[in-house]
Order: structure tokens, then C-alpha cells, then sequence
């Protein structure tokens, strides 16, 4: 069921999903039911109370939600709560998970960081919320992605998007322009303070994950935080 999970924080476990879990987005033409019934079984796993586990309408926009245990789904980017366990939905963009200490507890954000959302800067936008609320000492890990050697894209394109992010800036293994978006997403922790704890596999390379590139009919693997006793 999953690919990595650890416990980060006394009383906060992170953890990225693999296929095993299934397909854990309503947006792929998935049976809803099913997708609910997986949504259960690794809110039970992680144990999360049902219907604990709060995740986002993606959109590939810059909106941060603030979450509280009542939120309904927000269409943002990220999400920031005080405790309230998060999870972040991808097929190759970054699922980013943030944690600090606030204070009261625990603060956490989990984000969704595709090529535009690390164009436009979420991942950092997601640290100045957090820091709103009062977190310190925020660390990140970074969940599976397809990686700066496979995600082809048009020079034009390359050109755009890495003179925002120079770290983007990328070349495939076999010599055609290329995007790496994690080593853009970890430049931008970086300027902001935020240290790394975690980088996953490629998504494309790894069969046991989904990969929207490898096949455009695939579900969605999730990045989750939650706290427990």
C-alpha cells in the first residue's frame, strides 16, 4: 500500500501511496464507490477517523486552503492545518508534504506541485502560510515525481518556465529539453529556509506507481499526513 511512511514528528506519520492502494482520485473516471471504499481502507490503515482524511479538488492554480476538521474538499493547491491530517493527490507532479512546530502542535501543509504550480511558486506560498499560523522549524519531504531525465517538453516551454525556476531548467537522458520540477520545487525550500528530508522515485521509471506520462488512463497515488497518539 505504500510506497515510504515514517513517522516524522512525534505523533505525525508521512507517508506516498503506491498501486497497491488503487486509484485514490473521483476525477479519473474511477466508480466514486470504489474510490470511497479505498479512501477508507487507508484512512483505517493510517488510523484515521473516517472521512478524517481531507484532500483537495487539484486545479494546478496557487490557492492555499486552511483547513479545520469541518473543511469541506477546497479547489487549492495546498492545503495548511493545525493537526488535521492532509493528503495531496499526483501521477508525476510532486506530491510535497511540509511539517513544523507551532504552537499548539503539530502545523502541516501537503501540496500539489505540477509544472505550473512550481512555476507560480506554491510550494514557498504554502511555507508563508504555514508560518502564519505561528510554524517553525518546517521541514519537507518530497514524494514521487517523474524525474528532470524523463519529463520531455518543448524548448519553448523549457525556456518559460526556468527563467522563473533556473533549477528547472533540465535535459532528458536521451538529449532533448526536459523540466525538473523537483530539483525547482527544492531550489525554492531552499531560498526560504525549508530543509529536505525525502525525495522520491520517478514516477515514470517506477512501475509501482502511477504515471500519467507512461499512460494517460491511471489513477492518482496520494501523499498523506496525519497525526496520531
Amino acid at each position: 500500500m505504500f510506497a515510504w511512511r515514517k513517522e516524522i514528528l512525534p505523533g505525525v506519520t508521512a507517508a506516498f501511496t503506491n498501486a497497491d492502494a488503487g486509484n485514490l482520485a473521483l476525477h479519473v473516471g474511477d466508480d466514486p464507490a470504489v474510490v470511497a471504499a479505498r479512501r477508507a481502507q487507508l484512512e483505517e490503515t493510517l488510523g484515521v477517523a473516517p472521512a478524517g482524511l481531507k484532500f483537495m479538488n487539484q486545479v494546478h492554480g496557487s490557492a492555499v486552503a486552511l483547513m479545520t476538521a469541518d473543511s469541506t474538499a477546497p479547489e487549492a493547491d495546498a492545503m495548511v492545518s493545525q493537526g488535521v491530517p492532509l493528503a495531496v493527490m499526483v501521477a508525476d507532479c510532486i506530491p510535497v508534504l511540509l511539517a513544523g512546530v507551532g504552537p499548539t502542535g503539530p502545523v502541516l501543509a501537503a501540496v500539489h506541485a505540477g509544472r505550473p504550480g512550481v512555476a507560480n511558486g506554491i510550494v514557498p506560498t504554502a511555507v508563508e502560510a504555514m508560518r502564519a499560523v505561528g510554524a517553525e522549524n518546517i521541514r519537507a519531504w518530497l514524494g514521487p515525481s517523474i524525474c528532470g531525465h524523463c519529463y520531455e517538453v518543448p524548448e519553448a516551454l523549457r525556456a518559460e518556465v526556468s527563467a522563473l525556476v533556473p533549477a528547472t531548467y533540465g535535459v532528458t537522458s536521451w538529449g532533448t529539453p526536459s523540466l525538473d520540477l523537483p530539483a525547482g520545487a527544492i531550489s525554492q525550500l531552499a531560498a526560504v529556509g525549508v530543509s529536505i528530508e525525502f525525495t522520491g522515485a520517478c514516477t515514470l521509471e517506477t512501475e509501482s506507481l502511477f504515471s500519467y506520462r507512461r499512460d494517460q488512463r491511471t489513477g492518482r497515488f496520494a501523499g498523506v499526513l496525519v497525526t496520531h497518539d
